[in-house]
């Protein structure tokens, strides 16, 4: 049974807008099954093709314009017709010249409605940055975020739970709402891929496995070319390790045995295929603020426990609040925020704030905390960050516990009031 989406109704609105939608994300994250479902409910009234394009008979089909051309005749459509013919091309970017083929489809049959799908931003955005320029809309497509997790495994009850939390007078939501807790415990953990969501816990470990083996033979080696397989994987064993951590790009190049520039670009190649996002601190004060270090998560706990092998619980391992805070980063993106827009601070007297998102030229600073009583320390970053940049919009402390107002010029939001920050 299809399991609903929060980007699949702005996909659905798209079947009337005639530039190609391309669907783009990491493997096993749900875009074949979005786009078949988009297939199968288009279909009940217009005609239509599927094609899977990692099978090379069907990309021999649409490999020139006449053959693409040709096909879609064999499977309905015929040239005047005032109806949409819908065109569904999975993982397209494994070959250059689809982009060229949709690029003469795009300009010669409006009548002709495309959604393709492919698993590395690099390589489509090398294929269409000429051939689809102005033709094309691109949707990310993220593993589950949290509420839809909970969707996924049929607890609609407790997504309620997290919708009206704002409503909630409490110091204490776990007290409240202990079972969401025990989700997002779980979720902390094991992440968001849909597979692993709906498989038993004692299955969910080796589904991961198959996530990355696929990974590496379809994008590291077979797509991307990357030879030395054994030194990226060491880089990527080493950022799981400094997760959420500033790690000079020395220290990660010296660790997997390669030089700087080739760390860089192996870096590059996991975030382009959607393993991990890349922070650079917020500055404006060279002599004061960090300038050059990154930080750089796992867009998915799950995948990054994986390459740790720890599946540990959150209350007996000693790193559950970056796991906290790789996941409150994650979900910001997955709600719309373009990950170039979220930054850190820190100044060399090491005064910080987790995240700074900047937006329109607006500032607005989020600590994340993963504790069950807070201090007024807690607080130091965003007061100190206020004070330097007494224009930003607000200051907001998450932290899982409470949704209570601590102090007057900070709010405090639970995990599931991250709406607030997107304005």
């Amino acid at each position: 049974m299809f399991k609903h989406r929060n980007i699949y109704t702005d996909l659905e609105s798209q079947k009337d807008n005639k530039k190609i939608t391309i669907l783009v994300g990491a493997r096993q994250v749900g875009k074949t099954t979005i786009m078949r479902r988009l297939f199968e409910e288009f279909c009940k009234e217009h005609s239509g093709l599927f094609l899977d394009l990692d099978i090379y008979s069907n990309y021999e089909k649409v490999s020139t314009y006449e053959d693409c051309l040709n096909t879609l005749k064999l499977n309905g459509y015929q040239i005047k017709q005032n109806e949409p013919f819908f065109l569904f091309l999975d993982e397209f970017q494994r070959y250059d010249d689809v982009a060229r083929v949709l690029k003469n489809i795009y300009d010669h049959h409006p009548n002709i409605k495309v959604y393709a799908s492919g698993s590395s931003s690099l390589a489509i955005n090398n294929q269409v940055q000429e051939s689809l320029a102005g033709r094309k809309r691109t949707v990310k497509i993220y593993p589950l975020d949290f509420q839809e997790y909970l969707h996924f495994i049929d607890r609609d009850d407790l997504l309620e739970q997290t919708i009206k939390v704002a409503e909630f007078e409490t110091t204490n939501l776990t007290r409240i709402m202990p079972e969401v807790f025990q989700e997002l415990e779980r979720f902390l953990v094991y992440g968001g891929y849909p597979e692993v969501a709906l498989v038993p816990e004692s299955e969910k470990k080796e589904v991961l496995s198959s996530i990355f083996d696929l990974y590496v033979k379809k994008d590291l080696v077979d797509f991307l070319q990357i030879e030395r397989i054994k030194h990226a994987k060491s880089l990527i064993q080493q950022l799981a390790v400094n997760h959420g951590q500033e790690t000079p790009y020395s220290e990660l190049a010296k660790a997997a045995a390669v030089d700087e520039k080739t760390a860089k670009n192996y870096i590059e190649i996991f975030k382009e295929t959607y393993l991990i996002t890349v922070h650079p601190p917020f500055f404006t004060n060279r002599n004061k603020e960090l300038v050059k270090t990154p930080k750089i998560y796992f867009l998915d706990n799950g995948v990054r426990n994986y390459f740790l092998n720890n599946f540990n619980a959150c209350d007996i391992r000693g790193d559950s609040s970056f796991l906290f805070e790789g996941f409150i980063i994650s979900e910001l993106i997955k709600k719309g925020i373009d990950s170039e827009s979220l930054k850190f601070w820190r100044t060399k007297n090491r005064q910080e704030v987790d995240v700074v998102l900047e937006q329109n030229g607006i500032l607005c600073p989020v600590e994340i905390k993963y504790k069950n009583l807070l201090k007024s320390s807690d607080f130091k970053g965003l007061l100190k960050f206020h004070e330097n940049y007494p224009q930003c919009r607000g200051l907001f402390l998450v932290n899982p516990n409470s949704n209570h107002l601590q102090d007057g010029s900070i709010k405090l939001l639970s995990p599931f009031e991250l709406a607030e920050l997107i304005r």
